[in-house]
């Protein structure tokens, strides 16, 4: 199988400049002009993929970066290092929504509780 970048871009649902940021950063290899058109494979667009998936698990780039390194290398006590601090990042972000949820919940019921004096959710965002 043999596309062109925007048929790649295309099925990871990116756009061109998406893609050919990655291959800047490294994470794509960018394929010799043949015919005067670069194809791609069956390899990039599962690359493109992982990319995307990792991104969407909250990695950054950089550890995109290194996790593809790490595969090449089989190293996979440095992949789950990565996957512990990213799970730890996680959670973080969890317990911190959690607090901000139980936060709004109390000044929902505040608000709700009187129709006397300002808002207590708008009193509150207002500093």
């Amino acid at each position: 199988m043999s596309m062109t970048i925007s048929a790649l871009a295309r099925s990871a649902g990116v756009n061109v400049e998406t893609v050919r940021y990655y291959q800047r950063r490294g994470l794509l290899h960018t394929p010799e002009r043949g015919e005067g058109v670069r194809r791609y494979g069956e390899a990039d667009a599962r690359r493109l993929g992982f990319i995307r998936s990792a991104q969407g698990a909250g990695f950054t780039l950089e550890q995109i970066g290194e996790l593809l390194q790490l595969d090449a290398g089989q190293d996979r006590g440095r992949a789950r290092e990565l996957a512990a601090e990213r799970i730890a990042a996680l959670d973080l972000k969890i317990a911190e929504m959690q607090a901000a949820r139980g936060a709004l919940e109390r000044l929902a019921r505040a608000c709700h509780a009187s129709d006397e004096g300002p808002c207590p959710i708008i009193a509150a965002f207002e500093g």
